[in-house]
């Protein structure tokens, strides 16, 4: 893969073969699928219109700073149709991306990379998730109360972001825990459920997490649960670290 900047965007060629479905029919089939990072925290994938099968009906503009002038399409694939749901740059002054349309991710049904479904957003390439089984003490501490304790956590190495500490449940005061209906999904380890603190009067809301089945890469943290390190204070090895500054702060 080579990777090469214009603008202030990344542009990589990917290897894989990646569909997206719309109502049960086949909106567009690659094994030429061009990575662009529109954002600097995941990207997005665009695809040669040669490789698109749905009907795509102009509907409206969009405008980018780097990208520049575009043009928005309608998607219809049987009796489905989706307003906006694609955008093309025929026009870019990026060359690489005159011959190319992106798909809103979430206006088609499902996304597949090979013959494995895809959640959320394209898995970034340079993103790694390593996760350590270690002995290191890790206690939590909210308002001066101990939420958390254990010394048999696993640490969660993902690129670009805090190291993330998941303790067993039992090491966890669920007595001040309250189980919410707030659900989340990532790429890389699936689908998360959530609880808020509460400590004497004061509430700390979808500050603790866990992925009761996480997908296959990331099954080292089956159950266990994790704190926002930037909402809460934690200490590991009896040192309270730096709340970190992430998109989650």
């Amino acid at each position: 893969m080579t990777t090469a900047t214009r603008g202030r965007i990344r542009i990589e060629q990917s290897a894989k073969r990646v569909r997206g479905y719309l109502g049960g029919h086949v909106v567009v089939d690659s094994v030429r699928p061009v990575l662009v990072w529109e954002s600097p925290y995941y990207p997005t994938y665009y695809f040669p219109i040669s490789d698109v099968s749905a009907e795509l009906a102009p509907d409206g503009t969009a405008h980018s700073p780097s990208r520049g002038e575009g043009r928005t399409y309608t998607v219809s694939a049987g009796e489905r149709r989706v307003p906006e749901a694609a955008v093309r740059y025929a026009e870019s002054p990026i060359e690489e991306l005159q011959s190319l349309i992106r798909f809103e991710w979430a206006a088609l049904d499902a996304w597949f990379e090979e013959d494995e479904e895809v959640i959320v957003h394209p898995r970034d390439p340079h993103t790694r998730v390593d996760i350590l089984a270690s002995s290191r003490h890790v206690r939590v501490e909210i308002d001066g109360v101990t939420v958390a304790e254990s010394r048999n956590p696993r640490l969660l190495f993902e690129t670009g972001l805090p190291v993330r500490y998941y303790l067993p449940k039992t090491d966890v005061r669920f007595d001040l825990l309250e189980h919410t209906d707030t659900v989340t999904q990532c790429p890389y380890k699936g689908t998360a459920e959530y609880w808020t603190v509460r400590v004497d009067d004061r509430v700390h809301p979808d500050v603790v997490w866990s992925y009761p089945a996480p997908l296959p890469e990331s099954q080292k943290v089956t159950g266990l649960v994790a704190f926002y390190n930037e909402k809460v204070d934690i200490f590991v090895d009896g040192v309270l670290q730096d709340r970190p500054k992430s998109p989650f702060s």
